[in-house]
């Protein structure tokens, strides 16, 4: 009996989904586990596989269209069944009939694929899986996933990694890989001798809109000042240290300790860690870390729920994996909203900035902009003066729900966690 194929709900706060690129045609034979279409939301790409075999009867959409979650993109059957129940708009009788196959099903992220293990099995892994065991040198051949499916996941291969067993060098020829979702090319409105007017793609329209809002809705101001960075130097050093001599095995970076800065900083100012709601504020009692990612489809703040509650080598690992999920295009979107952060952090020190003024996510009140380091001219004591590498910050907050003095109190305490730091 023929089965509909749906578009997936990525996250609870996903409406629509923009149709990538269709992999199969109309009359091409589908087996099941086979790529029949990628597809993203706002700021994710991922990709769709059969659920079942059979024949690809009609698509319904073309590539570029933005559908509605769990709408009927396509059918799969037998050669001359019918389609009509399953198009879009069909009738309440006529959907009623639909098999239970097409009861909502969580779908799969961008996976990549070793065609056949040693029982002729599909293998699937995650890609920060797969190149977690590619730089520890794991055998993914010899593991059992525990995630969705069976599907090799971060933790597996960090288990692994401490059993000697699984860490055999691997000869044989790499494992083919499922290719990883690019943003759909633009499409070419009109051509000149010397231009090309392409349209915007939607991440770029909902950045746009979100930046336009930020500042069309909210009273922003910036407040500049400048941390001693020698002990997040001296830190640093020292992590680094640990890493070489295999004390540790997560590499802490300068933005890990700024987070963890910022973080303790909040815990004394919750009234930074807010969302201003026009008539009313919401105060957490959690820090949920928002961190700004640039990746090739355009700028991404995952959150980091409950980032207070983490080590420094803990909030270091998190942040690692939430930053490659994001370049990945595979974190969950419910990561992705402004209201899942309740204060962002936006790093640009390794661009070599030296200030900037940083655009809220609305509706969290403040984001901290760091700057490159600098050496600057101090007083290291009375009448003494020396070169001392300093962090700018650049903290911008809503003066609707902070007021100048207290928005400069909170700057200073960050300043201050950052010179004193103790981890």
């Amino acid at each position: 009996m023929a089965t509909p194929v749906m578009m997936p709900r990525q996250g609870q706060s996903v409406e629509s989904c923009i149709l990538g690129q269709w992999h199969k045609e109309v009359g091409e034979e589908v087996n099941e586990g086979d790529i029949l279409f990628s597809y993203e939301t706002d700021k994710a790409s991922f990709e769709e596989e059969a659920k079942e075999s059979g024949i690809l009867l009609a698509t319904f959409f073309e590539e570029g269209d933005e559908i509605p979650v769990l709408t009927n993109v396509a059918v799969i059957g037998k050669q001359g069944e019918s389609i009509e129940e399953f198009k879009p708009g069909a009738s309440e009788g006529e959907a009623e009939k639909a098999p239970e196959a097409i009861t909502e099903e969580a779908p799969k992220v961008i996976e990549f694929e070793v065609e056949e293990d040693q029982v002729g099995a599909r293998l699937r892994i995650s890609p920060l899986a797969r190149n977690m065991a590619e730089k520890m040198g794991v055998d993914i051949q010899i593991l059992k996933g525990t995630g969705p499916h069976g599907r090799i996941i971060a933790r597996d291969i960090e288990e692994a990694a401490q059993k000697p067993a699984a860490k055999a060098v691997i000869e044989t020829p790499a494992p083919k890989a499922a290719p990883v979702s690019k943003p759909t090319p633009a499409v070419v409105l009109e051509t000149g001798d010397d231009f090309e007017v392409k349209a915007i793609p939607n991440i770029r329209k909902l950045i746009a809109n979100a930046m336009h809002q930020s500042l069309q809705n909210s009273a922003q101001l910036t407040h500049h000042m400048s941390a001693d960075a020698r002990q997040l130097m001296k830190l640093r050093k020292k992590f680094k240290a640990q890493l070489e001599a295999g004390e540790i095995k997560q590499n802490v970076t300068i933005n890990d300790l700024v987070c963890y800065a910022v973080i303790r900083a909040l815990e004394k100012y919750p009234q930074a860690n807010t969302h201003f709601l026009g008539d009313k504020m919401r105060w957490f009692k959690k820090v949920h870390l928002g961190l700004a990612v640039d990746t090739e489809r355009g700028l991404m703040v995952p959150a980091l729920r409950n980032a207070d509650d983490l080590s420094i080598t803990g909030l270091s690992s998190q942040l690692k994996q939430l930053s490659t999920a994001a370049r990945a295009g595979n974190v969950n979107p419910d990561l992705l909203s402004p209201a899942a952060a309740t204060f962002t952090v936006s790093n640009l020190g390794n661009y070599g900035v030296e200030m900037f003024t940083p655009v809220i996510n609305l509706p969290q009140t403040a984001i901290l902009g760091v700057c490159t380091i600098v050496p600057r001219p101090k007083e290291l004591e009375d009448g003494v003066y020396g070169f001392v590498p300093m962090m700018g910050l650049s903290l911008t907050y809503d003066h609707q729900a902070l007021d100048g003095g207290e928005a400069t109190l909170f700057l200073a305490e960050i300043k201050n966690q950052i010179e004193n730091l103790q981890v």
